[in-house]
C-alpha cells in the first residue's frame, strides 16, 4: 500500500468517525425516559441527564399527602432516569465500544447519580 492509499483510508475512517459521533450527539440529545408510579399519580420524563423535561400528577395524587407525592415524584423520577441512562448507553455503546475504559467512564458518570440522591 503507497501512501496515498494509506491517506486515503485513513481520512475515509476519520469522516466515518466524525459522521457518527455527530450522529451520536444528536441522539442524545433526543434521549428520553419516562415513568409512571405504580398507582398512575406521577408521570415523570427526563433527559439522560435526568433533567425534568416533564411531569403529571393524575388523580391519584389528589388523595395524597405532600409528603407521600414528593417521594412518589422522586422515585419515578428515578426510574425513569434509570430508562434514559440506558438508552443513552445504547446510543455511545456503539461508537467507544461495550468494553472499553472509555464506555466504563461513561457508565459510571451516567449512573453514578440521578434525581432525587441526597449529594
Amino acid at each position: 500500500m503507497d501512501a496515498h492509499e494509506w491517506l486515503s483510508g485513513y481520512r475515509r475512517r476519520t469522516d466515518d468517525i466524525a459522521r457518527r459521533a455527530v450522529q451520536a450527539q444528536a441522539d442524545l440529545a433526543a434521549v428520553r425516559g419516562s415513568a409512571r408510579s405504580p398507582d398512575g399519580a406521577v408521570t415523570v420524563t427526563v433527559n439522560s441527564a435526568g433533567a425534568l423535561q416533564g411531569l403529571t400528577l393524575g388523580r391519584a395524587a389528589e388523595g395524597q399527602s405532600r409528603v407521600q407525592l414528593a417521594e412518589a415524584v422522586l422515585a419515578t423520577a428515578r426510574r425513569a432516569h434509570a430508562e434514559a441512562t440506558q438508552q443513552a448507553i445504547a446510543v455511545i455503546t456503539p461508537l467507544i465500544g461495550e468494553s472499553s475504559e472509555a464506555m466504563r467512564v461513561v457508565r459510571s458518570a451516567l449512573t453514578e447519580s440521578s434525581p432525587g440522591d441526597a449529594r
